[in-house]
């Protein structure tokens, strides 16, 4: 055989399976464009009771703006938020969590009672994986009143919930579909309320909300799943579980619980990435702590307390949400009344420097949520009924303003879900 009839051949075969691979190419290819067009959607949780029924469920104020848990498109470029709907509720879906495979979506249902029943509820929905909308699969008793924080354990099996006015918490199993079993464990908070003004409140400060009475406010495993760590405000503690994820129980571990400074109140926390350094902040004292924490004994030791707030600052504050970055380099803090986002860099040894702060545009910031790539942090700014957003610089931290707000009353939480990803 000849060169020529070498080649001939080498081209006619190379031809055919081409051809016979082009309609795949093409399904793949229109596959993929299918996938990419699904929006990045937003679900914002929201304060929603009916006006009519404020006195009797509502538990934080100011009342009832919201409609429920509100959708939003998210342009993957600018950050802007476009409305997708609302699945209306009246009971204040105040918290949601998504599941792992994005499936599912639940909501703690922040009232004092349901029906002539003094506990709080917690939703279950089935996400539709086209548009983002929800699907009610079924409601069920949290455990008690005023349900403030859902998270899921890392197992996928349980949600674990905080219930503030009920200074308690629970473990809800996950059943097959998706819907919620009835409390595998609940926990009541019990101990030495702490005093009405903080150790560590900027002068001047007549911050005072919740030592009172127990209020758990935030409740999470840590990376492993083995132990599960959540805070009393009230108590100024932080309790620290052992779980069984064979049987859903909680056993309190050795030691059970760390203080902090009476009258801190601590609200929320973050692990960081390294699963090695963890950060609360504490909503009266304005401040945030770093401790380590030993993954093996499940075991916290403060290590650095710094303030949320800039140095010149006097007066009240309430600290709100705290986030560590996706890449673990800044921690963002929230601060309600001075209206800011404190900005903190990470040292290599996990320690906070004080950076900038950032004005939230808008009034009393309950949280703030990065979106899944980190370059955008959407803060929901309660009492001003909007959400602003935020471009991230990573490599300083600092957040630039877009102009791009959305509507929401009362929002309360945001998460966020991208339907172009695989499930």
């Amino acid at each position: 055989m000849n060169l020529v009839d070498h080649s001939r051949r080498s081209f006619l075969k190379s031809s055919l399976v081409l051809s016979t691979s082009i309609p795949l190419f093409a399904e793949l290819a229109q596959a993929e464009s299918k996938s990419s067009d699904k929006p990045l959607i937003a679900y914002v949780g929201t304060f929603s009771s009916p006006l009519q029924d404020v006195l009797d469920t509502q538990v934080d104020l100011p009342p009832g703006n919201g409609r429920g848990i509100h959708l939003f498109e998210i342009n993957r470029k600018t950050g802007a938020m476009t409305p997708a709907g609302i699945h209306p509720m009246g009971t204040s879906p105040s918290c949601l969590a998504v599941n792992a495979a994005g499936t599912h979506l639940y909501s703690t249902n922040e009232t004092d009672r349901v029906g002539k029943e003094k506990h709080g509820s917690v939703s279950a929905f089935t996400i539709n994986r086209e548009d983002g909308s929800l699907q009610p699969l079924n409601t069920v008793n949290s455990g008690g009143a005023g349900p403030t924080y859902v998270s899921i354990h890392p197992s996928g099996r349980f949600l674990l919930i905080a219930n503030y006015f009920g200074g308690s918490v629970s473990v809800l199993p996950i059943l097959e579909d998706g819907s919620l079993g009835e409390a595998t464990d609940v926990k009541n908070d019990a101990g030495k309320i702490g005093p009405t003004t903080a150790v560590n409140a900027p002068e001047g400060s007549f911050a005072f909300s919740g030592h009172d009475r127990t209020h758990a406010h935030m409740i999470q495993s840590d990376p492993s799943g083995r132990f599960v760590l959540h805070v009393d405000l009230g108590l100024d503690k932080i309790y620290i579980w052992r779980f069984d994820e064979n049987t859903g129980k909680l056993t309190a571990n050795d030691p059970p619980a760390i203080s902090l400074p009476p009258g801190d109140g601590p609200r929320h926390f973050h692990f960081h990435p390294n699963g090695r350094w963890f950060y609360s902040i504490q909503e009266e004292g304005s401040t945030i702590v770093l401790f380590d924490y030993d993954s093996k004994r499940g075991t916290l030791s403060s290590r650095q307390t710094i303030s949320t707030l800039p140095p010149e600052f006097k007066g009240s504050n309430f600290c709100s949400e705290i986030l560590v970055s996706p890449d673990g380099k800044f921690v963002y803090a929230g601060n309600r009344l001075h209206d800011s986002i404190g900005i903190f860099a990470v040292g290599p040894e996990g320690e906070l420097t004080w950076v900038a702060d950032e004005w939230t545009r808008g009034n009393y910031p309950r949280s703030f949520s990065f979106d899944p790539t980190g370059n955008f942090l959407y803060c929901g700014n309660q009492r001003a009924d909007n959400i602003a957003i935020f471009q991230v610089n990573t490599s300083t931290g600092k957040l630039k303003f877009t102009n791009h707000y959305a509507a929401v009353g009362n929002p309360s939480h945001i998460v966020f879900l991208d339907l172009a990803e695989k499930q």
